[in-house]
């Protein structure tokens, strides 16, 4: 498979970020390079909203990149792909807005292919239906629920400390249900895209759209797939999911929020619209 390269920031991971990768990665071995703080606000002209370590973090837990480098400050110019390991380039992806003749003749000079990821194919995400059975696993089977309406670092700490409970099923709230719970203006993110933002997560093994009412909207879910034991985390915990668990014989499992070793605390309350 051939070798290919993005690079960039990549801050404020949203959906056309991973739109971005999971288009890139079907070229080949996604490998990224990855600005630091000051290269970041040199190149962009302004910080990065997320330090490097947190950046760096949620770019490795993305399923369809398979290595991640930190660039060197002195080795990073917009228009020109840094050399910085025995991996060597074939191919050097970037989207639309980032094209740019000087980037092309590069490419052309060092005998790299040049691709080019249109704008419109980055806000379509690809078609998921629920499936209609589920195998038995030899692994115990384990769910979380949410809204995940800003998919941020202290999510993905959450998923990675579940996924070693078991193989880590994500209900994502459907949009009617999280206006019922939370109010008109949520969420901020339709159902499909942030079902695909958790789905893009390694330590996911499937994220659903659910399709209950109320605190236990991910129940028609949780029967069909053949759960074995609900985690939430200290904020999550719910009358009605300790209740619903003990009815239904599902080990229930309460995680302190903790971020990962290093990394700032994260709600989605504080980011929305960060």
């Amino acid at each position: 498979m051939k070798t290919v390269f993005v690079t960039g920031s990549f801050d404020n991971l949203r959906s056309r970020h991973i739109r971005f990768f999971e288009e890139a990665a079907k070229l080949g071995v996604l490998c990224a390079r990855l600005w630091s703080d000051a290269t970041a606000e040199r190149l962009e002209g302004h910080a990065p909203k997320f330090p490097l370590d947190e950046r760096l973090y949620l770019m490795n837990a993305i399923r369809y990149v398979s290595t991640v480098e930190i660039c060197p400050d002195e080795a990073v110019e917009a228009d020109s792909l840094p050399c910085l390991s025995g991996l060597q380039p074939e191919v050097w992806v970037v989207d639309e807005a980032a094209d740019s003749p000087v980037k092309r003749a590069f490419c052309q000079s060092q005998g790299l292919e040049y691709v080019v990821i249109p704008e419109a194919s980055l806000s379509v995400f690809p078609a998921w239906s629920p499936a209609p059975r589920y195998p038995v696993s030899s692994r115990r089977k384990v769910i979380v629920t949410g809204c995940f309406d800003w998919l941020h670092s202290g999510h993905v700490r959450f998923f990675e400390e579940v996924s070693a409970l078991g193989e880590l099923y994500v209900g994502v709230g459907h949009d009617a249900n999280l206006r019922l719970l939370k109010g008109e203006g949520h969420p901020l993110f339709p159902e499909a895209e942030r079902r695909y933002m958790v789905q893009s997560i390694r330590f996911v093994k499937e994220a659903l759209i659910t399709s209950g009412h109320g605190w236990m909207d991910a129940e028609p879910e949780i029967k069909r797939v053949g759960i074995d034991a609900y985690a939430v985390n200290a904020e999550g915990d719910k009358p009605e999911k300790r209740v619903f668990s003990a009815e239904n014989h599902l080990e229930y499992i309460v995680l302190q929020r903790t971020p990962a070793p290093g990394l700032p605390r994260r709600q989605s309350t504080d980011l929305r619209g960060f």
